[in-house]
């Protein structure tokens, strides 16, 4: 029995594919593990270190100063507080505000590279516990207590990330901020939080993350100073300040935790006087 002959072509093209797949079969394979599952929405990714590429936001502040009030907030229980440095650089007169049409006379220092000044006066109130050393991530919720056109309010945010602050005018500089979307404010608090620079940003642990600075009203943004930069500054002051924890603040409590602090006074209102 004779099988018929094959065509020397397709004798060729068995031996190719033959080799072809001995080649392939000893291929290396070297892939990746799978991704890690992504983070709850509710922790959100870390938050790098600022960085000279983040974006920008610019503002101009004016020579002239003006006589206004904003916030501070307690530090230390012997008289030293935290404010915007705009609120108070260039006041005559700066002062707490401890009762209706009644102030105690505060010292300014004003840090000369970012957007906080430290005030001190004699006696002060219980100070707020400080977070600044902790990981932050996006989508972390901040609250901003204070006093929001010269009366008590507040504002609560989540975190977007960072962006660069661009002074213009006096005290011109850059310096990295913390950029935050507002999800909430006091009900019946409409338009401006102007008012509430200087005020704490507290997390959920009620410790301090920041301080607020300024905002964005037709974006929607609340930015305050990065925890970097806040640190930074309470060093340069030779202060020490003690570690303790913070009483949890929620969505759903953050305006009774205001009024607390507030009737405390370990946030206060702070007045500027020109004359």
């Amino acid at each position: 029995m004779h099988f018929p002959r094959l065509p020397d072509w397709l004798i060729y093209a068995a031996v190719v594919v033959a080799l072809l797949i001995a080649a392939v079969g000893r291929q290396e394979r070297a892939d990746a593990p799978p991704a890690p599952p992504p983070p709850p929405e509710s922790e959100g990714a870390a938050l790098g270190p600022p960085s000279p590429f983040d974006p920008a936001v610019a503002v101009e502040v004016s020579d002239k100063t003006e006589a206004g009030a904003g916030t501070a907030f307690s530090i230390a229980q012997s008289g030293v507080w935290i404010t915007a440095r705009h609120v108070v650089e260039g006041c005559s007169r700066t002062a707490i505000v401890v009762s209706p049409g009644r102030g105690v006379a505060a010292s300014v220092t004003i840090d000369p590279t970012a957007e906080m000044a430290i005030l001190t006066t004699d006696g002060g109130a219980p100070p707020l516990p400080l977070g600044l050393n902790q990981r932050l991530r996006r989508g972390e919720r901040a609250f901003h207590m204070g006093f929001p056109q010269g009366r008590p309010g507040e504002a609560s945010s989540r975190l977007l990330g960072h962006e660069n602050l661009v002074v213009q005018g006096r005290g011109a500089r850059t310096e990295p901020v913390l950029v935050w979307a507002e999800t909430g404010r006091t009900d019946g608090l409409k338009g401006t939080l102007g008012g509430l620079s200087g005020a704490p940003a507290l997390d959920i642990q009620g410790r301090v993350v920041g301080v607020t600075i300024a905002e964005a009203p037709r974006r929607g943004r609340i930015y305050t100073t990065a925890p970097e930069t806040t640190a930074r500054a309470l060093i340069a002051s030779g202060r020490r300040f003690g570690a303790f924890p913070g009483a949890p603040i929620s969505a759903d409590n953050y305006g009774r935790v205001a009024d607390e602090l507030r009737r405390n006074l370990r946030v206060a209102q702070v007045v500027c006087l020109t004359t």
